[in-house]
This record gives C-alpha cells, structure tokens and sequence, in this order.
C-alpha cells in the first residue's frame, strides 16, 4: 500500500470522541456531577420534603381549633403558642422552601421543630417513631446547608 491509499484518522478528533463520550457505567459509578444535576437534585429535593411537610401541617392548620389546646407545653410558652409555632414551620415554612424563597431561612424553624419532635415527642427514637422526624431533619439540614439550587426564586435572583 502507498501513502496515497492509507485511510486519513483525525486523532485529535477521536481523542475528543474518546474523552467526551463515557461508557454508561463509568458514568453511573463516577463521583462527579454536572451543575444541572445538583440544581435537579435540590429542585426534586425541596418539592418532595416541602409537599410532604405541607401536608403534614396543613391537617394541624384546620384543626387548629381542636388541637391549639392539646398541644404539649414546649419550654414554658404554652401550648397555644407552641402548637402557633408548629404550624406557621410546617405550613408556610415548608411553602417557602417549595417554592425556594427564603431557603436556608425557611429551613431553620423546621430543623428546630423537627428536633423538638424527635426527642420530645419520639424519644430519640430513630429508627422507632422517629424515622420521618429523623429523616425531615436531615433533609432541612440538607438544605440549610446547600443551598435551594439554581430552580428557587432565590436562585433566580442571586440570593
């Protein structure tokens, strides 16, 4: 064979082929991740644990009638105070994160209110009738600490 007949391979461009385009499962076991993946995660992250605590405190918001007073008596301020508090961080803190304004902010009145039920209410029992308690708390740590994402109002306006 002379030169003329030897096919032509651009190296450059199936090294770039090469680099770019990973096998599936070195992809799935691979520890890195792209910024729309995190900013996914969080979305999926904040929708999921905010719907489910909304729920969670919407029952105590209508009832709030009949349950006001039956509430438990948290460091001396009463129940109707306490059980004021449990909704307005169950509720309207748990909208806050859904809709990602006031993030971290939002987020606090719910760790605390998460911690006061595990080891009040649950007994720190965590893997008894603790585990939802347990398992909203590391999710509002979660988000205290990362952040909304980019998907959240306050992504979109800097904050």
């Amino acid at each position: 064979m002379t030169s003329s007949t030897l096919p032509v391979y651009n190296i450059s461009r199936v090294h770039y082929i090469y680099k770019t385009k990973q096998p599936p499962m070195r992809k799935l076991i691979s520890t890195r991740y792209s910024e729309a993946a995190f900013n996914s995660a969080m979305l999926l992250l904040r929708l999921i644990v905010g719907v489910l605590m909304m729920h969670h405190g919407y029952d105590k918001l209508i009832h709030y009638g009949d349950m006001h007073n039956q509430f438990m008596n948290f460091l001396g301020m009463g129940s109707t105070v306490s059980f004021t508090l449990v909704v307005f961080a169950e509720f309207f803190c748990a909208l806050f994160i859904i809709i990602g304004l006031f993030t971290r902010l939002a987020a606090i009145p719910l760790i605390i209110n998460m911690s006061v039920a595990l080891i009040k209410a649950h007994d720190w029992k965590v893997f008894g009738d603790g585990e939802m308690a347990t398992l909203f708390l590391a999710a509002f740590l979660m988000l205290l600490l990362l952040g909304p994402g980019k998907v959240s109002v306050d992504g979109m306006t800097g904050k």
